[in-house]
């Protein structure tokens, strides 16, 4: 089938739901655990409903680090699983599923007072334990080199930024980064629609059981009840909302945006540690459109869980402060472009006392009526969460199924980087839509104004890309989840006018264009 998403699919997905044939799986939730577990189960064959609230990567998933991380932080922990865990599944997401949106990213720790010969030494034997997840994990040394100590003039050379006075040194290591966690999420639902699941964004459920649910079109008002002979609670950090036996206690990350040439246009990532903390670090994160993404705090959250989190001062006060700390001039309140925040979907009782002390392992819950809950893990462990709640839902459905298949299958517009090299589209398309990138320019259809950026590198023929392929139904999910534009008040404004032409020009008839009709006849 076609991995088109549109408002036509769209609503031909809802009107089959609605006829009451049954499914064999209903995912609930569409961040990357739920679009990963939806991709899953349609690649071994069973027939599956995806269904969202609101928009794909709508909650928490699009508001991480952007890192796809070895774990190397759970290793000092003592979570010698989930460390393993995580450098296997990088590997996985490096090298096979997403290539074209994943790059190798250095990072340097810099060695100023606040890093003392102890742990300037603990922390080189860390990054050394991390070299050897990474080839227990059989990932190449060619996509993840291995880590080493520099001296403060080669520190200086990748992080011109950080403060000369005092600076013995650095250590460098290397960890994956995604281009676009967002991007993330809507391939894997394109891929799942390409093996047959019905992906239906602005549904809600009303009611969860065993056996199916009760869902609500919020575009039309619609209600309908849809049978399946499992269903997989994959809302994240809101699971508790629909299951209420599981209970949730989230925890908030919050993340700045800077201007690179606030931080000196580092060439990796600058990481400093917290203070007071044996393995915790604020980092500073190039990211490919000039900015950079700062963060993280962890902060528990208590009360009414919102869809959107806000991030408080304070946070941005402390990871200023943080920053401040390694770098030779200040950086100010006013240096800050924008700040985001997301809840981690971590479950009540996987230990410690402190949010930042819980256990980043997952578990799938089963409740007394059947429905199957997967909460807690992280991004880069998506693909493993979905492979262990698809293998919950064969069993306790008792579905005839294959085998997983989703650890060597890569998503709409992945390849390998050789040949990622010799598509003709540029570069910066590439690293976003990877084999796709030629089908984003033509949207163009010979206007050269439709490939002019209108901000932060973003044109408006993406725009027009993801109002007729990538599901998106309105200005908000352009701005805010393809594009990221949304991060940057004045990004946001700038892009706004050509974000409301694109969904005008699908609404329009945009969807049938040459474009979208070639993509649909090479699927089919």
């Amino acid at each position: 089938m076609s991995t088109v998403l549109d408002a036509a699919r769209r609503e031909a997905d809802l009107d089959a739901l609605a006829d009451g044939g049954a499914v064999d799986v209903l995912v609930v939730g569409a961040g990357v655990t739920g679009a990963g577990t939806a991709l899953d189960a349609a690649a071994r064959g069973l027939k599956v409903a995806l269904v969202e609230r609101g928009d794909l990567a709508h909650g928490t998933s699009r508001w991480s680090s952007k890192l796809v991380h070895g774990g190397l932080r759970y290793l000092a922990q003592g979570q010698v699983g989930v460390a393993m865990e995580s450098a296997r599944e990088r590997g996985v997401l490096l090298e096979t599923t997403a290539p074209h949106l994943v790059r190798t990213l250095p990072m340097v720790l810099p060695l100023h007072e606040a890093v003392d010969t102890a742990h300037a030494v603990a922390a080189r034997a860390g990054m050394a334990v991390g070299d050897l997840l990474r080839v227990a994990a059989g990932t190449g040394r060619r996509a993840l080199p291995r880590s080493r100590g520099l001296t403060a003039e080669q520190t200086l050379r990748l992080l011109p930024g950080v403060r000369a006075e005092g600076l013995r040194g650095g250590v460098l290591s290397f960890d994956g980064q995604l281009t676009d966690d967002a991007r993330l999420v809507v391939a894997l639902a394109r891929t799942a629609a390409g093996f047959g699941a019905r992906v239906v964004t602005r549904c809600a459920a009303e009611r969860l059981g065993g056996d199916g649910a009760v869902l609500r079109d919020l575009r039309s008002g619609r209600r309908i009840e849809v049978r399946a002979r499992a269903v997989v609670n994959a809302a994240g950090v809101y699971a508790g909302e629909l299951v209420p036996d599981v209970r949730m206690r989230p925890s908030r990350g919050t993340h700045i945006v800077l201007g690179a040439e606030a931080v000196g246009r580092p060439k990796a990532a600058l990481m400093v540690p917290v203070p007071g903390t044996a393995n915790r670090f604020v980092f500073a994160l190039p990211q490919a459109d000039g900015r950079v993404f700062a963060g993280l705090t962890d902060e528990p959250v208590d009360g009414p869980l919102p869809e959107v989190p806000e991030a408080p001062e304070e946070d941005v006060a402390f990871l200023l402060e943080v920053l401040n700390r390694a770098l030779g001039t200040a950086l100010e309140r006013s240096d800050v472009a924008g700040a985001y925040a997301g809840l981690r979907p971590l479950l009540e009782g996987s230990g410690g006392g402190a949010s930042a002390d819980l256990s980043r392992r997952h578990a799938v819950l089963r409740s007394a009526d059947g429905v199957l809950t997967v909460v807690g893990g992280k991004l880069t462990t998506y693909r493993r969460m979905a492979e262990d709640a698809v293998d919950a839902a064969v069993e306790s459905a008792g579905l005839r199924a294959g085998a997983c298949r989703t650890r060597a299958l890569p998503v709409v517009g992945a390849a390998p980087w050789g040949e990622l090299d010799a598509v003709d589209a540029p570069r910066r398309l590439i690293a976003r839509y990877g084999t796709e990138a030629p089908a984003v320019a033509a949207m163009a259809e010979g206007d050269p104004e439709l490939l002019r950026p209108v901000a932060a590198g973003v044109t408006p023929a993406e725009m027009r890309f993801a109002a007729t392929v990538e599901g998106a139904l309105e200005t908000e999910d352009i701005l805010e989840r393809r594009t990221r534009l949304g991060l940057v008040a004045e990004d946001r404004e700038a892009g706004l006018p050509a974000a409301e032409e694109a969904i005008e020009w699908a609404r329009g008839g945009g969807a049938g264009s040459a474009v979208i009709a070639a993509m649909r006849k090479e699927e089919a």
